[in-house]
């Protein structure tokens, strides 16, 4: 039979096909796209050798400044450990005497309790506060002088040992805080070496000589303002000779007078102050070459204010541990009337020091990787000039 479904007609006019692919310049988006995504970050722009030398010179200073921190922890922890040293004995000490007056009282509760009585001592030594005890009448009026002796030695030696015992642990608080202080910034110096270590291991060998001749510039910047200042000192010498002469021209009886300050902020210089200068800087140049570490007294190698310390004891002056208890010592005086044996500061936080030589120069400990040498206090910024003594 046929079919009576109605065939299927065609649509009239054009038919469309289809979208099966996309444009070239659609496939090169996406595929850039794709790249983006998956691309691993890309690594910071390397940094220029004046940005490596700032940020190694910064390092450095910043560990100097550690280095004060932990130099003046050490000093606190020394003190503080001798202090209770010195607590701990004095509490062995007014123990054993304490046992002592106990034992004595002990005699007389023992010769009390022979009669048969119950010892007014031994009620004594069991009460539970024993200041009460005494202050009754009755009890102190039956003592012998002996007993009483004994009684007021007891409470003294008790009352004293007391203090001792709360003086001793509070000692040990403050020792144990002065301890997690020096850990703390013996751990700073070292991650701030490490850093600047780190950045100078990468390096290749042609950054490492521009870095030298970086360093050799700035080395020769300093030295001519060196220079200058031993130009103007000695004009400044040759003027006050000058006069010191014509002086002595017209009051021949007048001597010849004692020391070369030349005003406010000079200072003074006499013969006592030079034998000691001359003492400091003979010492000073006899550690030459000896290595910079941070911490170190001597004798083998020092830190700035270590050497220091170390030269000035060599003339007899006895300076604290750190630059910045060593600035307060003595006289400021202006750069421009330094004298040989002078400490010279440096930066605002004052967290290095040298021995002034004269002539714009001096020698000190500089930082880590470097000896004891003479360099031109213009290398860095000056803080101040102090003389000693």
């Amino acid at each position: 039979m046929a079919s009576h479904r109605k065939p299927r007609g065609r649509t009239a006019g054009p038919r469309t096909a289809p979208v099966v692919g996309i444009t070239t310049a659609a496939l090169t988006s996406i595929a850039l796209l794709s790249q983006s995504a998956t691309a691993a970050p890309s690594a910071p722009p390397k940094p220029s050798l004046e940005e490596v030398q700032k940020k190694v010179d910064t390092l450095y200073h910043q560990a100097g400044v550690a280095t004060e921190k932990y130099n003046a922890a050490k000093e606190r922890t020394t003190k503080q450990q001798k202090r209770v040293g010195d607590l701990l004995d004095d509490v062995a000490q007014r123990t054993e005497k304490l046992n002592k007056a106990r034992q004595e009282l002990g005699t007389f509760a023992a010769a009390q309790y022979r009669t048969g009585a119950v010892s007014d001592t031994a009620t004594l030594l069991l009460a539970d506060d024993a200041q009460d005890y005494f202050d009754q009448d009755q009890l102190m009026s039956r003592l012998t002088s002996r007993q009483k002796k004994a009684v007021d030695d007891y409470q003294t030696e008790q009352a004293a040992t007391t203090k001792k015992r709360t003086e001793a642990a509070k000692s040990l608080e403050t020792l144990t805080t002065s301890q997690a202080t020096l850990r703390s910034t013996k751990r700073d110096v070292q991650q701030k070496l490490g850093d600047a270590r780190e950045l100078l291991s990468k390096l290749t060998a042609e950054e490492k000589a521009r870095l030298a001749a970086i360093e050799k510039r700035k080395q020769e910047a300093a030295r001519k303002k060196a220079e200058e200042l031993a130009r103007q000192q000695a004009e400044a010498e040759a003027k006050r000779k000058a006069a010191e002469e014509a002086r002595q021209r017209e009051n021949p009886d007048t001597g010849s007078g004692s020391g070369t300050g030349t005003g406010t902020g000079s200072g003074s210089t006499g013969s006592g102050y030079a034998a000691k200068a001359a003492k400091v800087i003979d010492f000073a140049e006899s550690q030459m070459g000896k290595p910079y570490v941070w911490g170190a007294t001597g004798p083998d190698s020092y830190d700035c204010s270590g050497l220091t310390q170390a030269a000035w004891k060599a003339a007899g002056i006895s300076l604290p541990r750190t630059t910045w208890d060593q600035v307060k010592v003595g006289t400021t005086v202006t750069t421009a009337n330094a004298q040989p044996g002078d400490l010279v500061f440096f930066y605002d936080d004052i967290s290095h020091v040298g021995i002034y030589i004269g002539d714009g120069k001096m020698i000190h400990a500089p930082k880590p990787g470097a000896n004891v040498r003479v360099e031109s206090i213009y290398y860095m910024p000056i803080h101040s000039v102090v003389r000693p003594a």
